[in-house]
């Protein structure tokens, strides 16, 4: 089979759809990788470092796409590449449909392209093990963004996390106890800030309770507590997750009027349109912006910030799915593989989600499990 990795041309997206290693074991089981010159430059890869595993560089994005059966990315496709999709192939990314332009799904439907969305690939023990490792990376930068937000230069109160001696610790309120949530509690922790958790899956709460020893405030998340917590917030984190669906609106306008001058929101559900009712997406090179007083950071591709790091967690979790699809061809690895097929959000162009189809007030299109099945 042969893959196509291209460059990565969102603003300041520099992740890679595959690093060295994911080539050098795709190779090794005598699969094609074409990379785009340049396109682990970003994350520190060269092209030699793929050419010495057995992969092969080409000079233009219209080569990783053309000559691939599989395109490997990390972001959504943009508009530019769009007419670079080769009839009936197989692209995986970070898709998002239920938030894209109509162009994206359109082009997908006129080249009949299976389109695998990373956030959506799903165990059967309910784990998303592609999302997890970029939601973990996520959580770990949460308290060294919102350190620098905080100090007065950058017109946050003027705080300190974790306070000190005789001066009280900050408050950070974390809403969504799922990978993203917990990552970020304990980084928090770690830094010695006071941390609340809210979560309207009461297991979930029990499994930070259980992490933290206690050390973490957990509280289910109603309406009366978010709107009870929210005012005493120095950092508020939206962590929530509604896989396939857009993100809910916990935090109103009026709730963030109420919050103090100087004070942070953190909307990690922005790439799901996210949870509080004045977010709106920003990005690495301009990522904030004040509304009613307080400062808002809504970055969807914070990982790229540390693109080595999440370039390698991201193929770690991938690799073994890439090596059966390869193996083994689309429809096998999708009959297989519960984990790839549930990631499947359009089949040769054809919406193949219900939940997609109802995001978008459309029908589903194709039974999907049919459909693989009849090229058995």
């Amino acid at each position: 089979m042969e893959f196509g990795v291209p460059r990565e041309i969102r603003v300041l997206e520099k992740r890679v759809g595959l690093t060295p290693a994911g080539v050098a074991a795709l190779a090794a089981a005598g699969h094609t990788v074409y990379i785009e010159h340049n396109a682990g430059a970003g994350a520190g890869f060269r092209d030699d470092h793929y050419e010495a595993v057995g992969g092969k560089i080409v000079y233009t994005a219209a080569e990783a796409f053309g000559r691939a059966d599989v395109v490997v990315k990390v972001a959504r496709p943009t508009q530019q590449e769009h007419r670079l999709f080769k009839e009936g192939q197989t692209i995986l990314s970070f898709f998002h449909l239920t938030v894209a332009s109509p162009d994206l799904h359109q082009a997908l439907a006129e080249h009949h392209i299976t389109a695998i969305a990373y956030e959506l690939m799903q165990d059967q023990d309910g784990m998303l093990p592609i999302l997890a490792p970029m939601s973990e990376v996520a959580g770990h930068l949460a308290p060294i963004y919102a350190g620098q937000l905080l100090t007065s230069p950058q017109g946050g109160r003027g705080i300190l996390l974790g306070g000190l001696p005789g001066v009280a610790r900050s408050i950070v309120l974390i809403l969504g106890a799922g990978t993203l949530g917990r990552s970020a509690a304990r980084a928090f922790v770690g830094i010695g800030a006071q941390v609340l958790v809210l979560d309207s899956d009461v297991r979930k709460l029990r499994v930070v309770d259980e992490m933290f020893d206690g050390r973490v405030t957990t509280l289910i998340a109603s309406q009366y507590n978010i709107q009870r917590m929210t005012p005493f917030a120095d950092v508020l984190v939206g962590a929530v997750l509604k896989p396939g669906q857009r993100a809910p609106i916990l935090i109103s306008r009026a709730m963030v009027q109420k919050m103090r001058a100087g004070s942070l929101i953190m909307d990690f559900s922005i790439d799901l349109g996210g949870c509080v009712e004045t977010s709106r997406p920003t990005t690495l090179s301009d990522p904030t912006f004040v509304a009613e007083g307080v400062t808002h950071f809504c970055v969807p591709n914070l990982p790229a910030a540390v693109a080595r790091t999440s370039s390698h967690a991201l193929n770690n979790a991938l690799q073994s799915y890439l090596l059966h699809l390869a193996d083994c061809g689309l429809e096998c690895a999708l009959r297989d593989v519960p984990a790839l097929r549930s990631g499947v959000k359009l089949y040769q162009g054809k919406i193949a989600s219900l939940r997609l189809a109802t995001a978008l007030g459309r029908e589903i299109e194709i039974d999907l499990a049919a459909a693989i099945d009849q090229d058995r």
